[in-house]
């Protein structure tokens, strides 16, 4: 008979309870750790940095580039790659410009501009799908061209810019929910989501399925809606919970729960995993593909919104700089994989956060632009080499079970 010694028992309990904080985490707790880090030594660098007043400034720059996030994330997820969101962004904001100088009401002109977006992103994924065009390339060429139809449609006012001045539009980045319905949808959200857990729970053991263990629940519950509830409690110190970021936030929330509940967000992640087995599995790759990127043509469509709202013009630069790139390094930086089949929607709010937190803190304490994209470079550079790194692990593991 073999004996374990001290040593190894303390060794396997120890690494039991590694495993069981792994669970808990789950891929979102690099990326909170990360957050802690960098919140706790701008705090120090600034003290300014984790007060109310800059904690919603921050939510609502992060919002525009956070929004168009969730379809970078979704396209990942499937295994491909979406360039043109930016200039995606960039031209359906002229499109709303150009309506409301028409004289067209304000959500005429919204819809029209979110019809533009999800019809490139119909156009893109039929070459795609139709003509086996990679991805890389065909977004590619929709974000010069784009980009050359964003400046024609700003240059039909023989002007640089387009001033939107509409007020409901205005409001998406400048009015605020006052505490009392911040508090009362908080409360609501807390409910609610722990009786869809309870539910989801019985409904589990009723079929003898495999369910999340009871610390597990209790402890993601715990956190989530301390979490919510801290959030709320700064926010409302300040002016209350912009709107803006509840637009974010809302949606990254709707993602997600399509993404783990619904046939249509388990196809993604068999697609993003194996395509082949997925189409001999029975799922029609071809349309989740166009869905996919029609609904990242929209999101990036509502991150420009949010982007014109926050400017107050449409101008040559929206879309247009590092948006793509932030973009992109955002979903990466909260646990996307670029290889598809993993990550979690959630990725575009967290990594958003970093990547907001990181130039917002950097201009806080005065370091110049330069500094910024060094820093935010590493940042990527890092993720992406976990990235790589647990792949190789994970195939390792496999080719040797």
């Amino acid at each position: 008979m073999v004996t374990r010694t001290a040593a190894e028992t303390a060794g396997g309990g120890a690494q039991s309870s590694m495993r069981r904080v792994g669970r808990i985490g789950g891929d979102m707790l690099p990326i909170v750790i990360g957050l802690v880090i960098v919140w706790t030594y701008f705090e120090i660098a600034s003290s300014d940095f984790l007060s109310a007043r800059n904690l919603s400034n921050l939510l609502v720059q992060i919002s525009s580039t956070g929004i168009i996030t969730i379809g970078i994330v979704l396209i990942l997820i499937i295994g491909e790659i979406d360039l043109s969101v930016g200039s995606v962004a960039g031209v359906t904001g002229a499109v709303l410009a150009l309506g409301l100088v028409q004289g067209f009401p304000w959500w005429v002109s919204i819809i029209a501009m979110l019809a533009v977006g999800a019809g490139v992103g119909l156009i893109q994924g039929g070459w795609i799908v139709l003509f086996g065009v990679p991805s890389f390339i065909a977004t590619l060429a929709g974000l010069l061209g784009l980009y050359g139809l964003q400046l024609y449609l700003i240059q039909t006012q023989n002007a640089d810019a387009i001033l939107v001045l509409e007020r409901y539009i205005d409001d998406i980045t400048t009015t605020y929910v006052p505490s009392a319905y911040a508090w009362g949808a908080a409360v609501l959200i807390v409910v609610g989501n722990g009786a869809l857990k309870m539910r989801r729970v019985r409904r589990h053991r009723r079929a003898g399925l495999t369910t999340q263990g009871g610390l597990e629940t209790v402890v993601r519950f715990t956190v989530v809606s301390v979490a919510l509830l801290a959030a709320t409690a700064v926010l409302s110190s300040y002016r209350g919970v912009p709107t803006a970021a509840i637009l974010f936030v809302g949606l990254v929330s709707i993602f997600a729960w399509i993404g783990t509940t619904t046939p249509f967000g388990r196809y993604l992640y068999a697609i993003g995993g194996n395509a082949n087995a997925a189409r001999r599995a029975g799922i029609n790759v071809k349309r989740i593909r166009l869905i996919v990127f029609m609904l990242s043509g929209t999101l990036a469509a509502v991150g420009g919104l949010v982007a014109v709202s926050n400017l107050d013009a449409v101008d040559t630069t929206i879309g247009g700089g590092t948006l793509l790139l932030e973009a992109i390094a955002a979903a990466v930086i909260g646990g996307v994989s670029l290889f598809g089949g993993r990550g979690s929607l959630w990725a575009a709010f967290f990594g958003s956060l970093v990547i907001g937190s990181v130039a917002n803190g950097l201009d806080l304490t005065g370091s110049p632009s330069t500094v910024k994209y060094m820093v935010e470079g590493l940042i990527l550079l890092i993720a992406v080499t976990a990235d790589v790194a647990s792949r190789r692990g994970h195939l390792f593991h496999h080719a040797a079970g």
